[in-house]
């Protein structure tokens, strides 16, 4: 079995250093101290913008719960971004939620929906020290579950003075995202990935930066 830093080292030598140096400074920004949860979304524009706006602010993992509604992306919108993510996808059982749920709760994660709620917490207040975070956006008509808002373990809101009280989920996901990416990283210590992950994303991103990586033996 070749050791990972020869398959490193093989495969570094068939892309441009330019390249490589991207990987590197997309590796070093990344983190899954903070993971996204989306519940039933249904318009492949939302989800893939979602999606695109984690790997913009660097969230690795993005975990896709379809009670109802299937996952699909629109090509045009999510531009490539997923194939550099890490998607889970919770399709299998009666109650997905609750898989995605348990899963996140056994890796420490602390379940955060976005609702507006009378317990919701303002976004700007939102203690990000806490913990490992798992944020859940809901679908486009009824937002979160009935379900995942009562085993969630907090709540979260957008503050808004308009007429309107509500956002469009991309651009919910975006604001909260882009904002609390933003504290990890002034208040987080460990808020990157370990050398082990970073080395095996390495691998897989190496692999999908080459030209027919399927004629490679590894």
């Amino acid at each position: 079995m070749i050791a990972d830093g020869n398959i490193i080292s093989l495969l570094s030598g068939l892309i441009t250093e330019r390249r490589f140096d991207r990987i590197e400074k997309v590796l070093a920004q990344r983190t899954r101290y903070l993971t996204v949860v989306l519940e039933d979304i249904y318009q492949s524009q939302n989800a893939s913008a979602v999606l695109r706006t984690c790997d913009c602010f660097g969230v690795q993992d993005v975990h896709i719960v379809e009670n109802y509604n299937p996952y699909n992306i629109n090509p045009m919108v999510v531009k490539g971004s997923d194939k550099w993510l890490t998607i889970n996808r919770y399709n299998q059982s009666e109650n997905n939620s609750l898989e995605a749920i348990s899963r996140l709760k056994a890796e420490g994660y602390r379940i955060v929906a976005t609702s507006l709620t009378e317990e919701s917490v303002d976004l700007a207040d939102f203690d990000i020290e806490r913990g490992k975070c798992a944020i859940v956006f809901g679908n486009e008509h009824q937002g979160v579950s009935g379900f995942m808002l009562e085993q969630a373990d907090e709540c979260l809101k957008i503050s808004m003075c308009g007429f309107t009280q509500s956002l469009n989920i991309s651009v919910s996901a975006g604001i909260i995202i882009s904002q609390l990416t933003q504290k990890i990283k002034n208040h987080v210590a460990d808020w990157q990935l370990t050398d082990l992950e970073k080395t095996a994303l390495r691998i897989e991103w190496l692999k999908k930066s080459v030209k027919k990586p399927e004629m490679l033996t590894l």
